[in-house]
């Protein structure tokens, strides 16, 4: 074993750590976890820890269903949440088959091997995500509209607020996991939160996000409340994101950065942007992947519609932020479509995987977007050549079921598997009669 291996093992002796729970997350990006005894770990780092992968959505067949799940010690973190006793600690893992390979269908593989694609290439992929959602009065019931805590809207500073109290909470059991929190204010829509958390390389990023949705619902249910990140709750509210600032460096070097260029955005920055915007359609299936998330990109607002990009335009889907002086090392570009329920691990491999493309074959960067295009018409859209996002998941997976980047990216399994469930959301959700159907419908006719 390894420096990392042994001071974990130091660590839940001087830390009194009775349970470790090791998390791994589904294909669908849901959370999985396994508690052992301390006693057990070291086992675990030598040996991983068995489990069936066919009873996980798109793990395996029950034909190879045998996996093994090893910690990764270097995300070790004591869970705060977890009052004054014993403590728990939690890891996350690497899934491997068996004979040692690893999995197909584990997503933090999917990502690992598109960062070592690009790390090949001499980078290293930072993001850093502005992650929104609402909080609600009581746990919401089928077939009932959720009553947001308060009625408050963006940047608001309200006495005895119950989203700053919450908001104070979740970030000192983020910090206190390690994760560090850059900016948390109330947002648009009533009972709507934003926390952003600071830049990281990407895979600690998507370790974050899984964290952070976990310590919002402990908090939330904690003070009596419910934390939902669903895309678009409401219809006449904003809905909930994930802008994501990304930017590639080469060593200690920005390389989205080039001093006297315009916007101070390099060659390389250009041509990432380009990848991105040439692949959007294809990857708009992984970044918003339930039928939800589309209600959210077809209602305006600061969700993007059009496959765009302008500089500081918060209408377009990638913004160049505005450059501050002798601060190169921050340029970068920020991707407004992603939201907060996706599975990170799969939607940042696929977002790299789209920059990169760009850069390996120089896609040119298309004529920036100065207005916002949501106030533009159909014609003056069109004279400017911008093209729609898929409007339903319905078309998204029509573009990714014929996306070679997907399926180079993602695995054969993974690519399989997903479009499969994605398939089958959809055909659940066009058989269902709404409250709109029936409000309008059964008075008249």
């Amino acid at each position: 074993m390894g420096k990392q291996e042994d001071f974990v093992l130091r660590a839940l002796e001087e830390r009194d750590v009775r349970f470790v729970r090791l998390w791994f997350t589904d294909v669908l990006g849901y959370l999985k976890s396994v508690a052992i005894a301390p006693a057990e770990l070291e086992g675990a780092f030598t040996e991983g820890i068995g489990f069936d992968g066919s009873a996980i959505q798109g793990f395996a067949r029950v034909s190879e269903s045998d996996m093994l799940a090893h910690p990764d010690p270097s995300t070790f973190q004591i869970l705060p949440w977890r009052g004054d006793g014993p403590a728990t600690a939690r890891m996350f893992c690497d899934i491997t088959m068996p004979d040692g390979s690893a999995s197909y269908a584990d997503p933090r593989y999917v990502l690992k091997r598109t960062l070592q694609s690009a790390a090949e290439k001499g980078f290293t992929f930072y993001t850093h995500p502005e992650i929104e959602f609402y909080l609600f009065k009581g746990q919401p019931e089928a077939g009932t509209i959720p009553v947001p805590v308060d009625q408050s809207g963006y940047f608001d500073h309200t006495s005895q607020s119950h989203g700053s109290d919450f908001r104070r909470e979740a970030i000192t059991m983020l910090e206190a996991m390690g994760i560090s929190v850059e900016f948390s204010h109330h947002e648009g829509g009533p009972g709507q939160q934003e926390i952003d958390l600071r830049y990281a390389d990407a895979l600690s990023t998507a370790d974050n996000i899984m964290t952070f949705r976990t310590v919002v619902r402990e908090v939330a249910l904690g003070q009596g409340v419910w934390a939902s990140f669903m895309p678009k709750p409401f219809t006449e509210h904003p809905g909930s994101g994930m802008h994501t600032h990304v930017s590639l460096f080469e060593g200690d070097r920005n390389a989205f950065f080039e001093g006297g260029a315009e916007y101070q955005l390099s060659k390389t920055g250009r041509h990432f942007i380009a990848g991105i915007l040439h692949h959007a359609a294809e990857i708009t299936a992984v970044t918003n992947q339930w039928v939800n998330s589309y209600k959210r990109l077809i209602g305006g607002g600061e969700a993007p519609s059009y496959i765009s990009w302008g500089h500081n335009n918060r209408s377009a889907m990638v913004r160049v932020p505005m450059y501050k002086p002798n601060k190169g090392q921050s340029t970068r570009v920020e991707l407004r479509t992603i939201d907060a329920a996706c599975n990170p691990y799969l939607a940042f491999a696929v977002v790299l995987a789209a920059g990169m493309k760009g850069l390996e074959n120089e896609y040119e960067l298309p004529r920036e977007a100065e207005d916002d295009v949501w106030s533009l018409t159909d014609r003056e859209r069109q004279a400017l050549g911008l093209q729609q996002l898929p409007k339903t998941l319905y078309e998204a997976i029509l573009v990714a079921e014929k996306s070679e980047l997907l399926a180079e990216t993602l695995g054969e399994h993974v690519y399989d598997f997903f479009l499969r469930n994605k398939r089958q959301e959809w055909e659940e959700y066009r058989g269902q009669v709404s409250a709109f159907e029936r409000d309008r419908m059964l008075p008249v006719i």
